[in-house]
């Protein structure tokens, strides 16, 4: 029995040294493989490309999904009733031959002028075609101010606002500016649900995002997408002349525009404007109108009735490697000064071209896109400090801004609303609609507009028409025709003087009630 023990532990023993000696002559010749783990061979790791970071990993951030899913719902239900349709109707005009009148078609075959006013059967020979509209609004004040797209209520001379419970209004333009595509529409309403403004200038791309707007049709109001911020400052698009889009993925389609872009706060920061797509529909690319940028222009719409912006006089361009290379320049920041106008500010100030702009007021200028969007941040008169590159050398010039012409013009014009009881649009005497219009050398203002069932529309007025007086003082612009009407009251006579082709004639009536 004991020589049978010391035989099986002789056995064991020998098992056991083996396999120890088996291990350290399999690793003296390398014969073990590398597990996944494992280090890698010396000679191997000589050869092999590290890939990835070496930055630590972001720390998981914990977020709850029920909580993130109850602040979506939470942000829909806050916006929501602030968002509004807007639905606009332009009457679009035009002529037609009445084939049972010889006469008629006479002068249409022939060329002959026909010199008749247009009043009595004029009704038989002008047709109107109403053409609808639909987008998106957002209330921003209490009582009743609404933010929207200029492309949205443009040229329309019916707007109509339907609020979440159903509820509709008539609304009236209390301006627009084309250049950023913005307008401010009012409803007579008083406690409305506004909406909470934010600051674009503190979003971030990849922060979350809800659009809620109406695609498509009215049945289909408020709906609301999400996504992200996919980027921000996207311009060069040829939407309006002052971009700085932000640009997201929540989906946005025709009808959406106007709508809120809003972040998980509930606060708005961005007015939903366009796509890009070849098919109509959302393919992820949305553009939203920053609210920092749509603010500034509201205030200034409601405050001024129009749109000032300061002005340097000069045509920047953006700065290329080439051009920096050329300039031996050590970056591509900046503007370069393509074009100065004679007798403008920026020329007054003395800035040449070949300048490079790199800073306003010390803040930096990335491009000629950036030097616009910060020169129309100042008021007209303003004095700003530009620092440029001449010559290789830095050098500060101080500049007194002027005021854009396209923006005075802008002002000149009419919008809807102005002269709602007379039911008449006016716009200033151009080369272009002079000589179109056969008025060549003539003062007064051109009949832009008018409404069918306006009371200078029953006494004859006609769109094409020149106002050349109104009460006996003489009318050379836009702004002479606001102020003589802005003094006549409800029951005053309106006494006009008129040009139709080359006849001139008068017409007068009570003004009416508003």
């Amino acid at each position: 029995m004991i020589n049978s023990n010391k035989l099986t532990l002789t056995v064991i023993g020998a098992i056991f040294i083996g396999i120890v000696a088996g291990l350290i002559i399999a690793s003296n010749f390398n014969w073990t493989l590398n597990g996944f783990a494992s280090d890698v061979p010396e000679e191997l790791a000589q050869r092999t490309v590290v890939l990835g970071s070496d930055q630590p990993p972001l720390q998981s951030t914990g977020i709850d999904l029920e909580q993130l899913d109850n602040a979506f719902v939470q942000v829909a239900e806050r916006v929501k009733p602030s968002v509004v349709t807007i639905s606009s109707a332009k009457i679009i005009k035009y002529r037609r031959i009445n084939p049972f009148n010889d006469m008629d078609l006479f002068r249409h075959f022939f060329g002959v002028p026909d010199n008749r006013r247009d009043r009595g059967n004029d009704q038989e020979e002008e047709e109107e075609l109403r053409q609808s509209g639909l987008g998106s609004g957002v209330i921003v004040s209490a009582d009743g101010y609404i933010l929207t797209n200029n492309h949205v209520i443009e040229g329309a001379d019916e707007i109509k606002v339907i609020t979440i419970d159903d509820k509709e209004y008539s609304a009236e333009i209390v301006g627009a500016d084309s250049k950023t595509d913005v307008a401010v529409i009012k409803i007579d309403e008083k406690n409305l649900p506004a909406v909470r403004l934010g600051d674009s200038d503190k979003v971030r791309v990849g922060q979350f995002v809800l659009a809620i707007g109406n695609p498509f049709a009215a049945e289909l109001d408020h709906t609301v997408t999400h996504g992200i911020i996919s980027a921000k400052g996207r311009s060069s698009f040829g939407l309006a002349d002052y971009e700085d889009f932000i640009q997201t993925d929540a989906a946005i389609n025709p009808g959406n525009s106007g709508g809120a872009l809003v972040n998980l706060r509930g606060e708005m920061i961005g007015i939903n404007t366009a796509i890009i797509s070849r098919s109509g529909g959302n393919v992820g690319i949305g553009f939203a109108i920053p609210i920092n940028l749509a603010q500034r222009i509201m205030e200034m719409l409601i405050d001024k009735g129009r749109v000032v912006r300061g002005y340097l006089g000069l045509l920047p361009q953006d700065v290329d490697e080439n051009i920096a290379e050329a300039l031996n320049l050590k970056s591509s920041n900046g503007a370069l000064v393509a074009q100065v106008m004679n007798g403008e500010p920026a020329d007054k100030a003395g800035v040449k071209t070949e300048d490079v702009i790199i800073k306003i007021n010390d803040e930096p200028v990335k491009n000629a896109t950036d030097l616009r969007l910060k020169v129309a941040t100042f008021d007209p008169g303003s004095k700003v400090r530009l620092l440029i590159i001449r010559d290789g050398k830095e050098k500060e010039i101080t500049v007194t801004l002027g005021e854009r012409p396209d923006d005075i013009a802008q002002a000149n014009e009419t919008k809807p609303g102005n002269t709602e009881r007379l039911g008449i649009q006016v716009e200033n005497l151009t080369s272009a609609n002079a000589k179109e219009a056969g008025y060549e050398g003539e003062e007064g203002v051109l009949v832009s507009g008018i409404k069918r069932n306006s009371i200078a529309y029953r006494e004859g007025v006609r769109q094409g028409d020149l106002i050349k007086q109104i009460n006996r003082q003489p009318v050379q612009n836009v702004q002479d025709f606001n102020k003589i009407m802005g003094d006549i009251k409800a029951g005053d006579i309106v006494f006009m003087r008129l040009k139709k082709h080359n006849d001139h004639y008068y017409v007068s009536f009570k003004m009416p009630a508003e």
